[in-house]
């Protein structure tokens, strides 16, 4: 016969969903590989951002409202989305690379957010 022993094996970590999915996120101070996370649906509003503005600016549609109308969508959500134009520059490289950290999401960004590109770092890291 052989002698059994049970191994309990504990490992602490929270559920955050980030971009419709669920994260195993480990405490702070547990070393952890960095694995980039691109959540396409941020990058699909982005990358709807700047072709809506090029729109504009080019003179395919005018309004809010005729892009609103051409893409089936309601005219609020378009201008909450033109606002991801707005961004810093590396946080929207952030998104593209999957680097962004865990407040921004699709969520967030749809409710207002500083223009100014310190006051983002702000708002999004708590750094600058």
């Amino acid at each position: 016969m052989t002698n059994r022993e049970t191994l309990s094996v504990r490992v602490p970590f929270r559920i955050r969903k980030h971009g419709g999915r669920k994260l195993m996120v480990s405490p702070d101070g547990a070393s952890t590989p960095a694995r980039p996370r691109i959540d396409s649906t941020l990058v699909k509003a982005l990358a709807r951002a700047h072709r809506w503005r090029r729109f504009l600016e080019t003179g395919a549609y005018t309004t809010v409202e005729e892009i609103a109308v051409a893409e089936t969508i309601n005219a609020s959500y378009v201008s909450r989305i033109l606002r991801l134009t707005l961004l810093a520059p590396d946080l929207a490289e952030a998104i593209l690379d999957g680097r962004q950290p865990a407040e921004v999401t699709l969520s967030r960004l749809l409710k207002p957010f500083p223009v100014e590109w310190a006051a983002q770092h702000r708002d999004f890291t708590g750094v600058r």
